[in-house]
């Protein structure tokens, strides 16, 4: 038997004790009685011995007649006792399912009030307080993730805006200067390139938004060489490491063969990547290494020097639309995706990632098993 049958039969179990406790009291109650009864009948019978009855005695007569119809009033009193006894017992599931009724209203809107219900009913009282603890997380979460969607729309709004002004702005005074010097009419005509690229980037998270909520990221796999994947992506950001006058520490490990989904973990790359070139500091270097961490898993890791990420903030870096950047600096503002749709890579690969910081250093770990 599997822990998840275990675990059935102990629920199980765990809910029964109340039906058995009304039983063993119901059967408790029905032998007491009639014991009580025969024993009340057996006294009565063993005190009038005492006595000398004559017939003309009028308790006497009585006592004669109820000696003869002894079994028909027998049986009517434990008769009328076990219909009392029903209806009082009758009586006891149907309160105990009204407390229930009424703490499923209460699970219906749950409020920080605790369910109550009466001692008997404990493991039912417990089990409740679980659901509607578990609701009104789930509540909070809820209006929390509704809260930086509605965020991130303003965010967004604004970052659009801001790059368009730009573009319009320059492309207005090109069309309106047609006497401007060739440097200057370059220089405007890049900046208006660089604030267009950031709309094009804007928009690409717009769709990453409709497809990380819409779709299933379902993995595609086949053998990569990984040590070539993570030169070629190194490569590609030589200018921008450049631009930002920073450089790689690379240590890659030779020739390390993966079963993975190529266009899936090169985007994690990617995104790891990037955020290390966008939140390090200037003239400092970029470790990535890649190795085997055993003989079935690889280890990738990147670390930057940059600001140290508050360990509250750390916490939610993986999670929807979650901004380290709360500033929506151009440059490194996002839609908070990148590192939510990473988490979920990894983990459909059956790997782990994690995040560190401390003394101005923040680094990203990920494993992954040699076979997805």
């Amino acid at each position: 038997m599997n822990d998840e049958d275990e675990r059935l039969k102990h629920d199980r179990v765990r809910r029964s004790q109340l039906s058995q406790q009304i039983t063993l009291i119901y059967s408790l109650t029905l032998i007491g009685f009639v014991a009580g009864f025969l024993l009340l009948f057996f006294l009565a019978w063993r005190v009038s011995l005492l006595f000398t009855w004559q017939p003309y005695d009028p308790l006497y007569r009585f006592l004669k007649l109820a000696q003869g119809t002894s079994l028909f009033w027998g049986l009517g009193v434990i008769l009328i006792g076990w219909t009392i006894i029903n209806y009082r017992f009758f009586q006891i599931p149907l309160r105990y399912l009204d407390e229930v009724v009424a703490a499923s209203e209460q699970l219906a809107q749950p409020d920080s009030a605790r369910i109550v219900l009466p001692a008997v009913m404990r493991n039912v009282q417990d089990e409740l307080n679980l659901v509607r603890e578990q609701a009104l997380r789930n509540a909070m979460a809820a209006k929390e993730a509704e809260q930086r969607k509605n965020d991130l729309v303003v965010y967004l709004a604004h970052d659009l805006k801001t790059p368009l002004t730009s573009v319009i702005g320059y492309l207005t005074l090109l069309r309106d200067e047609p006497q401007i010097s060739q440097e200057l009419r370059a220089k405007y005509t890049g900046i208006a390139l660089d604030k267009a690229e950031r709309l094009e980037t804007l928009v690409n998270e717009f769709f990453d938004i409709t497809r990380f909520n819409l779709t299933q990221l379902v993995l595609e796999p086949e053998s990569v060489n990984l040590t070539r994947m993570l030169e070629q992506i190194t490569f590609e950001f030589n200018p921008v490491l450049s631009a930002r006058s920073l450089h790689w520490n690379l240590h890659l490990a030779p020739d390390i063969q993966l079963v993975c989904d190529p266009d899936k973990l090169e985007r994690v790359f990617d995104n790891l990547i990037r955020n290390a070139i966008n939140y390090s500091y200037p003239n400092t270097a970029i470790l990535v290494e890649l190795e085997m961490s055993d003989a079935d898993h690889v280890k990738f890791h990147v670390e930057n020097h940059g600001r140290t990420i508050p360990p509250e903030r750390l916490d939610r870096i993986f999670e929807q639309f979650f901004r380290l950047d709360t500033s929506r600096s151009s440059s490194t503002g996002g839609a908070g995706l990148g590192l939510a749709i990473a988490k979920e890579i990894i983990e459909l690969h059956r790997g782990t990632i994690t995040a560190e910081s401390a003394d101005e250093h923040i680094a990203f770990t990920v494993k992954l098993p040699m076979g997805c």
